[in-house]
């Protein structure tokens, strides 16, 4: 299993042979204006370039798409996606406006869902604290992770954009993933806080899954998100927790050990 981490929550994962790309925000440095509403919304999105050309990242067999956000699912992915790809999306409502766009064959990654012997778990999450969805709930909206497993892979657990609640720790204890990739730049909105993971959800992820390595994602690649790689490397050092948590740069590879026919 290779994750490499492109840019903002735009991953491209190889597993058990299949190359997938997920939440795809494609578009050139400084396209879209700043999120309005939220931190630092003058700065125009993506804050950085893509570190690998779009034809590399769409050398894909599938594109996963956990929800229809902007810095997930961005115009430029809407036009340079091959509409004959296969699109992994997490329920009907965003299947028929991926549909709606062209795409054709648009699956769900709902629960047990298979590709190509990979099965896809969907998972729960909230885009935001519960202050957050009582006041900008619709439009939050509903937001999904996503387990890989595989018999000769470790299990991949990525969250999503969510915060730390019920749905995370359901998922950690259901799955027990080797592998949990966290969407934590620290995302805010101004007077109500976080709307995707910080520092200390990465804290209580690690206890809840004392196993296994994460991966942090998300950071310094929108307006809205605060936190730092570097930050975050102080506090994981302060917490001992550097050793277990990546935190890579755009373009880097995380590798994995494939898993031997025994386990």
């Amino acid at each position: 299993m290779h994750i490499q981490q492109i840019r903002n929550a735009t991953l491209r994962i190889d597993y058990a042979g299949k190359r997938f790309l997920v939440d795809p925000l494609l578009a050139e440095q400084g396209a879209y204006p700043g999120f309005p509403g939220t931190a630092n919304s003058h700065l125009a999105n993506p804050l950085v370039g893509l570190p690998v050309p779009v034809v590399e990242l769409l050398d894909v067999d599938a594109v996963l798409v956990t929800h229809l956000h902007a810095d997930h699912w961005d115009e430029a992915a809407r036009r340079l996606v091959p509409r004959s790809l296969t699109i992994l999306a997490q329920n009907e409502i965003d299947a028929t406006a991926l549909r709606a766009d062209g795409f054709e064959d648009v699956r769900l990654f709902g629960d047990a869902a298979s590709f190509d012997g990979i099965t896809l778990h969907q998972t729960g999450g909230q885009h935001g604290s519960d202050q957050v969805m009582a006041v900008i709930g619709d439009r939050m909206g509903i937001v999904s992770g996503v387990v890989f497993s595989h018999p000769g892979e470790p299990t991949l657990y990525v969250a999503g954009d969510t915060v730390w609640n019920q749905h995370v720790a359901e998922a950690l204890a259901s799955y027990k993933p080797d592998v949990v990739v966290l969407n934590c730049g620290d995302a805010q909105v101004p007077g109500l806080g976080a709307i995707i993971m910080d520092e200390h959800d990465i804290v209580k992820v690690a206890q809840a899954a004392p196993r296994a390595t994460v991966i942090a994602s998300h950071l310094e690649a929108v307006n809205h998100c605060v936190l730092s790689r570097a930050d975050l490397r102080g506090f994981l050092d302060a917490q001992g927790l550097r050793s277990r948590v990546l935190v890579p740069e755009d373009g880097e590879v995380c590798a994995f050990e494939v898993l031997s026919a025994a386990a």
